[in-house]
């Protein structure tokens, strides 16, 4: 089911014991009427709601209602893809808490990833390298916090809602027998999760395979004890889909042959120790693979050149299909089991291994390469890497789980040394359907969930049991007005100097009429660099996003904004539609007044879109696969920029799309039914709607700090 809601409450409110203040906003009551309806009967609510109809606070509490009158203990898992959201959700629950008063407080725990709790000197180190650190440090039982017992510490941190640095503030002022002692935060939090009722964490705690099953185990949870919420869920299928891309180069797997035979020889000087003849069938799995990697090479070489020679001219990319890379294996396996003639593949290998069907093998392979431990050399930076064997053991995990379907493409392409393949998951609803269905209902979120019922079809979530509700926003359309610009268009065909002069006379005009920052965004960098990166701009500072800005250059981006308009100057924000600046950061305390959209970000055509496109008209359609794949991404990543100013329901700002082509059907219907379009045929009248806007309304709120 889908509709559309307004703000208006059509019933007397009911007693709400958790929502974080006394009266709802506008809007809220109604979603959390419709996700308590949906999680009443295990069901998947998904709400395209807008900034500040208050969702975080509306989920929370629809989903605590209902697991305080669950028979059984329920869990509520928030989960966002974004840290900053962490402390929203922290602090909303403190506020929960104030509201009830002389109730039983709500426990939460608030978990980011293992190297963002660490407190050795190792958690600074990239993600791969430290998450081997960890484990060698784990294995060895060298890693002091990690070892040290915490009794009591569990009961500390459900006594009151912390934040995350909190959290691991107070693992190091515990005592135990009466001295001072350091606990790892991230296994304790971990642990206390099971007696709590909110859980604040990444999407990988659900939709990542290999953390869910340890993570769950470790909360000595299960699936069906927990209410999901999604926060920022348009990311969802992308995220999920980015988990599963793997690449395989030839130098993995020289290099997994390498890991296999140091492995094995380690193996074997075990199996000369007191009770090492345990180990003698590991051996011989370790070795068997060996062999079969160490055979696979040949293969491996002449499906890469294959692949390189087959390009059609001016292309760098190509499909590769599932078969092409499993058959190279299983041809390998055939030689080392004596099934093949040696002479055929040119090869001297001496049977000394019972056939393995075919079935098993690729499974058996995958177990003995995810098992190699070897001391690995350092990289460039000193640091030591990722066993090749593992990552090796990643890409076979994904063929065995998706291969058999259409879902899973691969793609050649050459970068690198000999080129390389990917493995790309289209269809996000194979690992996102059983963690919902089993799950006790969820709530689905974001500003631009838009329209829900397309993200519900691409999750797999089941139509029966789904409820999608596009509520309007409470901000009145005279305080964030959207501004087309009908002269001008970044369609390849129509683009020139003329062109670009004409987009940046619109930014200028918006600039001058504008009392406080502007953000622009484009569709990419080159094109950002081309209209605004070549531009003089009179009247502002120029900041451009830089892609190796850290989190805390982030951070200082709305402090700068801030305090820039506070003294009274004004700068020009300029970032890439999908990227940090446009979707990842709270421009909170009014600090944006106006923002440009220049052009449609529409992804370039690709061996990827293309196959993407395929499996949406099989399984959606033709009507519809080309507005979920192009159009509606397209819009919502739109959307996503036009939300950044609008963080509170005081604020306003003025919104201009650069590019005539919103107004056609294509794109047209991809935007929100109540949100109403005005034109602008040339800067001039740009400039004049900006000055009438800021004349009648008066600024948003500007933090006093």
């Amino acid at each position: 089911m889908v509709c559309m809601k307004s703000e208006e409450a059509t019933s007397v409110l009911p007693p709400m014991p958790f929502l974080a203040h006394e009266e709802p906003r506008p809007g809220q009551l109604e979603m959390i009427q419709d996700a308590v309806i949906s999680l009443n009967q295990e069901g998947y609510h998904l709400a395209a709601a807008p900034t500040g109809i208050g969702k975080t606070a509306a989920s929370l509490a629809a989903a605590l209602e209902v697991a305080s009158h669950s028979p059984k203990k329920k869990t509520v898992f928030f989960l966002t893809s974004r840290q900053t959201q962490h402390r929203i959700v922290v602090d909303t629950v403190r506020q929960i808490n104030v509201m009830r008063k002389g109730m039983m407080p709500v426990r939460l725990v608030d978990m980011v990833g293992q190297a963002g709790m660490c407190v050795q000197p190792f958690a600074k180190e990239s993600p791969l390298v430290f998450s081997l650190l960890c484990s060698q440090a784990r294995k060895s039982r060298s890693c002091r916090p990690w070892m040290t017992a915490a009794p009591g510490l569990k009961e500390k941190i459900l006594a009151a809602p912390l934040h995350v640095d909190e959290l691991v503030s107070l693992t190091r002022s515990h005592t135990f027998n009466g001295e001072q002692a350091q606990t790892c935060p991230w296994k304790i939090a971990r642990e206390a999760v099971s007696g709590a009722d909110v859980f604040v964490g990444d999407y990988n705690h659900l939709f990542d395979e290999g953390v869910r099953q340890s993570s769950l185990k470790a909360m000595d949870l299960e699936l069906e004890d927990i209410i999901i919420i999604v926060d920022e869920a348009h990311n969802l299928p992308d995220r999920i889909r980015m988990t599963l891309e793997k690449r395989l180069t030839q130098t993995m797997i020289r290099n997994t042959w390498m890991e296999l035979e140091e492995f094995g020889g380690t193996l074997a000087q075990s199996m000369k120790m007191p009770g090492g003849e345990a180990l003698e069938m590991t051996h011989g799995l370790v070795q068997w693979a060996f062999d079969v990697i160490r055979n696979s090479r040949n293969g491996f070489t002449q499906l890469f050149s294959r692949l390189r020679n087959g390009l059609e001219r001016g292309k760098e990319e190509a499909e590769v299909g599932v078969d092409d890379l499993l058959n190279v294996l299983h041809q390998s396996c055939d030689v080392v089991e004596g099934k093949v003639g040696q002479m055929q593949l040119q090869e001297e290998v001496t049977s000394k291994y019972p056939s393995v069907d075919a079935a098993v093998r690729i499974h058996q392979l995958r177990d003995i390469l995810s098992s190699v431990d070897v001391d690995m050399d350092a990289g460039d930076d000193g640091n030591p890497m990722e066993p090749n064997a593992h990552k090796v053991a990643e890409i076979l995990d994904c063929l065995i789980r998706f291969g058999s379907s259409s879902a899973l493409t691969m793609v050649y392409d050459t970068k690198g040394k000999d080129g390389r393949i990917t493995t790309h998951l289209l269809d996000p609803g194979l690992v996102a359907q059983p963690v919902f269905t089993q799950s006790a209902g969820a709530i689905l979120m974001s500003g631009t969930l838009y329209p829900p019922t397309m993200y519900a079809e691409m999750l797999g979530l089941p139509k029966k049991s789904t409820t999608a509700v596009a509520y309007e926003s409470p901000f009145a359309a005279m305080r964030r007005p959207v501004l087309v610009a009908t002269d001008v268009t970044t369609k390849y065909t129509e683009r020139g100097e003329a062109n670009t002069r004409n987009i940046r006379s619109h930014i200028q005009s918006l600039i001058d009429a504008t009392p406080g920052n502007v953000a622009v965004f484009a569709p990419s960098y080159a094109m950002l660099n081309d209209v605004v990166g070549e531009a003089h701009f009179s009247g502002v500072r120029m900041m451009v996003e830089n892609r190796e800005w850290s989190k805390q250059d982030l951070d200082q981006v709305v402090e700068t904004l801030l305090e820039e308009k506070r003294a009274g100057r004004r700068i020009l924000l300029a970032g890439v539609f999908g990227a940090r600046l446009s979707e990842g950061v709270d421009y909170h305390g009014g600090a944006l007044d106006a923002v440009a959209c220049i052009g449609i970000p529409n992804s370039p055509p690709s061996v990827l879109s293309s196959a993407l496109k395929t499996y949406a008209e099989e399984r959606f359609g033709r009507n519809l696969a080309w507005r979920y794949t192009v159009s509606q991404p397209a819009v919502n990543s739109i959307l996503q920029a036009m939300g950044r100013p609008i963080r509170a329901i005081e604020d306003r700002a003025l919104i201009v799309l650069l590019d005539r082509r919103v107004n056609e059907r294509t794109y047209a219907h991809c935007f929100p039914s109540d949100l109403r379009m005005n034109e602008a045929s040339n800067p001039e009248a740009t400039a004049r709607f900006a000055r009438r806007f800021f004349a009648k309304i008066q600024p948003g709120s500007i933090d006093k700090q």
